[in-house]
């Protein structure tokens, strides 16, 4: 069967599996806060020396980006940084109080939202706050997600000062009716900028972000910008499909679905990336990324090393993910929490000493066996079974075998060169509870 012919086949509605179970599934009712850090504690206590994970939520933007899917405040108010940073250094004094120690981190990334939409000052008070309750490993990582258009040398020396080695340029498109149609603007020029100054001061990793599926989005239109892109060198490429979830972020209304390139105009988008992605140099690493042989993602990968959690992929394995800051997610590794996704509600738990959870659920044994195969198969592109493959699982998985999309023995499911592009797809065979409660609307982003 034809490449394009299969992404028609296998492009439904499916999770992106940065946990197992997706959120939609979490068991909330039986879910409180005493048990998830009674979770927390066990779990440090029986890893603390590999350290932790730390991921920042900062939701504030000065204006929508229409597409965006993220969790973000629109304001001009920069009143709102001293307030918001003191509130995430309150909830970080509170995990540290139930750890009992300054735990060592591994891994610290800042996530939004926008960043860099906070003073360059008072990134500073934050990330200080937090280095003064905790230790680091030798190898700790630290990141952050920047805007092309309002990250200044200030924020790349200061924060490359405080060990920051890594950042993330949210591009999309350079195409001027795209940005139009998407509200989001930035110039090559001003990427260009960013990028060479932050490989000046010693970063050893710049990731642009770029969307296929876009409104207004042409073939010749993402030609230009994946080539502009390539010239400029970046270590990492992340090249998403557009999620279109006008039910569930209103800002997508903006535009209709005759501004977006359905069907053939998409699976065409897709397959061009690649192509060009590939032809550049960059290599296949898990879903939707590409690294250069000399990026840690992409040795991290070869090395059977990669991991993937609520921040996406990562060359840090740790099983303590703590997410701080509205609607941000933790993992225990036996359970997971999630913060409030409004700023008023987040403050109000923060001014009441309450630690901000809103929600959660408790994994059983059933969703950690479940939760290790779906990460075998999105870090390592194949899977054991000790006992055998589980008679509902192959049964699943028979479609994406004749399809040639995996390789099935009794005991190993492995991911074919072909099956790259279908990990979501896989994934799902695994996915009890999605198909024990099959969603009645729909919950997911579409595949391709």
């Amino acid at each position: 069967m034809e490449t394009a012919a299969l992404l028609k086949k296998y492009n439904v509605a499916a999770p992106r599996y940065t946990s197992y179970p997706t959120v939609p599934y979490w068991d909330n009712e039986n879910f409180n806060a005493n048990g998830w850090l009674a979770n927390v504690a066990i779990t440090y206590e029986s890893h603390k020396d590999e350290g932790i994970s730390l991921y920042i939520h900062l939701p504030f933007c000065e204006s929508l980006c229409t597409y965006c899917g993220c969790n973000t405040r629109i304001t001009k108010n920069h009143s709102i940084e001293v307030p918001y940073v003191n509130a995430v250094l309150t909830e970080w004094r509170m995990y540290v109080d139930v750890l009992r120690e300054k735990p060592k981190l591994k891994e610290l990334h800042l996530g939004g939202g926008t960043p860099t939409f906070f003073s360059a000052e008072n990134l500073e008070l934050l990330i200080n706050g937090i280095l003064e309750n905790s230790t680091l490993v030798p190898d700790a990582e630290f990141s952050f997600e920047a805007h092309p258009a309002n990250t200044t040398s200030e924020h790349l020396t200061m924060l490359y000062s405080l060990g920051f080695k890594r950042l993330s340029l949210g591009i999309q498109d350079f195409d001027p009716k795209v940005q139009f149609l998407i509200n989001r603007f930035q110039t090559s020029q001003q990427v260009a900028v960013v990028t060479a100054k932050a490989k000046e001061i010693g970063y050893t990793s710049v990731n642009f972000d770029l969307i296929y599926g876009l409104p207004g989005q042409t073939i010749q239109g993402l030609a230009d910008t994946i080539g502009t892109v390539i010239d400029m060198e970046p270590d990492r490429i992340a090249f998403y499909s557009y999620a279109h979830v006008p039910w569930l972020k209103p800002g997508q209304r903006h535009y209709t679905e005759k501004d977006l390139p359905l069907g053939d105009e998409k699976f065409a988008l897709y397959q061009l990336g690649r192509q060009l992605l590939d032809a550049a140099g960059y290599k296949d690493v898990g879903m939707d990324h590409f690294a250069l042989n000399s990026d840690s993602l992409f040795q991290a990968m070869t090395e059977q090393k990669l991991h993937r959690n609520f921040m996406g992929y990562t060359n840090k394995h740790t099983h303590l993910l703590i997410g701080l800051g509205v609607s941000s997610i933790s993992d225990s590794w036996t359970a997971f929490a999630q913060n409030p996704k409004t700023v008023e509600h987040y403050l109000d738990k923060i001014e009441q000493g309450i630690l901000p959870v809103e929600k959660g659920h408790f994994l059983t044994g059933e969703d950690l066996e479940v939760r290790k195969h779906i990460l075998n198969i999105m870090c390592k592109e194949n899977t054991m079974y000790n006992e055998g493959i589980p008679e509902q699982v192959y049964g699943r998985l028979l479609p994406l075998l004749r399809d040639k999309l995996i390789w099935v023995t009794e005991k190993e499911i492995r991911i074919t060169t072909k099956g790259r592009s279908f990990l979501r797809n896989v994934c799902m065979a695994f996915d009890e509870k999605l198909w024990l409660k099959q969603p009645k609307t729909q919950l997911f982003s579409s595949s391709i």
